[in-house]
């Protein structure tokens, strides 16, 4: 445990995710502008890493790569090189492998999230096209973190990657703790053990959590040596129950949480490292 602790924990910030709306919180952003000035908040507050989601006129979440690459170019321009910037493929009903791919084919950016249950679905072997573009990641140095919702699924990443169909050696993971809850639901981060059950350790690994029980579960997976994403994109609440103020507060609270167990946020070279590993 000592080594885990004295390992930096990459701090990642998901501002606004695919489906919450201004009128859910007046500080979610829905604009680029919005967004490049949350990010530089982000930023000062100890994220490292911002997961970005575009949205259209309508707030509507957008894969639309020349929308895309406005919104890339705004964001950089505010936080430079203190962030990286993981740009999200999410379908959110809305699109498909060939709109996902298009847009990291288009932008190359310096790393994306993929979720293989919507870019090769359930089946043991992607398609020929899929195959192609996760090896054309590697060769282009883009670093993937691929999302998992259930320890059954880590299962079978992990039983695709011995097969050699996901290429990258050490690649970085995402385990979602729960769903956009109903009133009164939890998630608890006792539900992490299942997940960490089916991971092999030699990954490096990170969770985001919904809802109040967010900053448990962030802070549990800290101690255990995992990385944290934190941000409106999952929930709205301070870990006390009441509404965060912004992003940065969220960012903050769990900056200070890793500062008193001992472990302390990654800073921007130590988070490229880590995503530049995952990338090969």
């Amino acid at each position: 445990m000592a080594d885990d602790l004295d390992r930096p924990c990459l701090v990642m910030v998901a501002p606004n995710g695919a489906r919450r709306r201004r009128a859910d919180h007046p500080a979610l952003p829905v604009t680029a502008e919005e967004l490049a000035r949350e990010a530089a908040a982000c930023a000062a507050a100890g994220a490292t890493a911002l997961h970005m989601h575009v949205r259209d006129e309508e707030e509507r979440h957008s894969l639309d790569p020349d929308r895309a690459r406005v919104w890339l170019a705004r964001v950089r321009q505010a936080v430079g090189s203190r962030m990286a910037i993981q740009l999200t493929t999410e379908a959110v009903g809305r699109y498909g492998p060939a709109e996902q791919m298009a847009l990291v084919r288009a932008l190359r950016p310096e790393a994306v999230s993929l979720a293989p249950r919507e870019l090769f679905g359930n089946g043991d072997e992607p398609d020929a096209e899929v195959r192609d573009f996760l090896a054309w990641l590697v060769e282009t140095g883009i670093s993937p973190q691929y999302i998992l919702y259930t320890p059954e699924e880590v299962r079978h990443f992990h039983a695709l990657r011995a097969r050699g169909v996901i290429p990258q050696a050490r690649p970085f993971v995402l385990f979602v703790l729960g769903r956009y809850l109903e009133a009164g639901e939890t998630v608890s981060p006792a539900s992490l053990c299942a997940y960490l059950a089916a991971h092999d350790p030699a990954c490096p690994w990170a969770v985001c959590a919904f809802g109040r029980e967010e900053t448990a579960c962030l802070l549990a997976a800290a101690a255990m040596g995992g990385h944290v994403r934190v941000g409106f994109e999952n929930s709205l609440l301070n870990g006390d129950g009441s509404l965060a103020r912004d992003n940065a507060q969220r960012v903050a609270a769990i900056v200070e949480g890793l500062g008193l167990m001992g472990r302390r946020p990654a800073d921007p070279g130590e988070t490229r490292a880590l995503l530049a590993a995952a990338a090969r």
